[in-house]
């Protein structure tokens, strides 16, 4: 069985986690545990969240080493769970290399939930959010609006690969924005509230845990590098939202709080 047909599938497992928002180890654990699985020996890798380096060896002391660039990133835990289940499927029943292959193109184009859940639902967690940090119900309603309107905007961005620095600059300057129009007609309470509780949609929790995570278990590279890319994105955020309360209380005035 050819060394390079296998390290090339272990990698494409671990590029399918980690583009989904998994942790790196448990990356490095899925390429070790394929490689393993059809006898490759000396399986090495080392994971950051933006690339794969991956190497393996057979029986005759072949050792190819094989580089992989992460660039996309997003969130999607059923397809981590499915190459999770998968890479432990093969080490009971063991099946040919080409169809663990065509088994992860499978999980790679799996569908996400239709657009409509996703915006309504994101918008149901907004208004959440803002009910949790004690918003009304006038603010609750506010945020349902906000969030259908930057979720769409963020989905609709997010096709067009344009860079999510200004992606969540502009959700955080349209969910102020909106706020700031729906209590200059009298529709909230608590303008604070209503912002604080769209833009949790914008937070990369995810970032932040495995931040955490991969710090304390000495991936330091990994956890600062994920620990940065959410400080980026709560600059963002922040960038957005100022920019946008700042510039009404400039031109417009008024007390926005």
């Amino acid at each position: 069985m050819s060394i390079n047909k296998i390290l090339a599938v272990a990698s494409y497992a671990g590029q399918i986690i980690l583009e989904s928002g998994g942790e790196t180890y448990r990356v490095e654990e899925t390429i070790t545990r394929i490689c393993s699985s059809y006898g490759l020996q000396d399986a090495e890798s080392y994971v950051t969240p933006t690339g794969i380096i991956c190497s393996a060896s057979n029986e005759n002391n072949d050792t190819i080493s094989m580089v992989k660039r992460v660039t996309n990133r997003s969130v999607n835990l059923e397809r981590i769970d499915l190459v999770n289940e998968l890479s432990r499927t093969i080490e009971v029943n063991k099946i040919p290399v080409e169809k663990l292959k065509q088994e992860l193109d499978i999980i790679s184009k799996s569908p996400r939930y239709p657009n409509y859940i996703d915006v309504l639902f994101s918008a149901v967690a907004a208004s959440g959010f803002t009910f949790l940090f004690g918003g009304d119900i006038k603010d609750v309603i506010c945020s349902f609006l906000i969030g259908i309107v930057i979720k769409f905007t963020a989905n609709l961005f997010g096709r067009l690969n344009i860079n999510q620095f200004f992606v969540n600059s502009i959700c955080g300057g349209i969910s102020a924005l909106m706020a700031l129009i729906f209590m200059q007609f009298k529709l909230g309470s608590n303008l604070d509230t209503i912002i604080i509780g769209s833009i949790m949609l914008l937070v990369p929790g995810l970032s932040i845990t495995n931040a955490i995570r991969d710090t304390i278990a000495g991936d330091l590279v990994s956890g600062l590098s994920r620990a940065a890319d959410a400080f980026l994105v709560a600059v963002s955020i922040a960038v957005g939202t100022g920019s946008v309360l700042s510039l009404w209380m400039k031109y417009i005035g008024g007390r926005i709080l």
